[in-house]
């Protein structure tokens, strides 16, 4: 089986709300929305951001209303980018988690939570190259 994912399929309480976080603090255009999903053409799958009550009923699961326990990724190209874009973030619906620091591990990082509470790390991470398309290369 191929090693990859197609979509992931956030839920949200609000479309307009949502849509100003993406839209508006990510700077992201949709490709597709109507007045219950709204997808993004990533770098190689789709993220969607979908009214909770549609998914739970897509998915025959009720109870989707808190956040797992994961965080999405954005890689930065450098290290002075993290902070500015948390704080576009915040600027446009987001919560700061974590304002930009050095972990132990390397690189740099903060969190931003998006309006219905899926965090989102914003990243510099020194070995993964970003390359013109917005692909991440893992490497050391």
């Amino acid at each position: 089986m191929q090693q990859q994912i197609s979509v992931i399929t956030l839920g949200v309480a609000d479309i307009a709300r949502s849509k100003r976080f993406y839209g508006e603090g990510f700077g992201w255009t949709p490709v597709f929305e109507n007045d219950e999903i709204v997808f993004y053409q990533m770098n190689g799958l789709m993220l969607g951001t979908w009214l909770t009550t549609g998914l739970e009923d897509d998915m025959q699961r009720p109870g989707l209303t808190r956040p797992g326990a994961f965080a999405l990724a954005h890689n930065v190209a450098e290290q002075s980018d993290v902070q500015p874009v948390i704080d576009r973030l915040a600027a446009h619906g987001g919560r700061i988690l974590r304002q930009g620091d050095a972990p132990v591990h390397g690189g740099f990082r903060g969190y931003v939570a998006d309006p219905d509470d899926h965090a989102w790390e914003i990243a510099w991470n020194p070995a993964w190259k970003i390359d013109e398309r917005g692909l991440v290369t893992f490497g050391l």
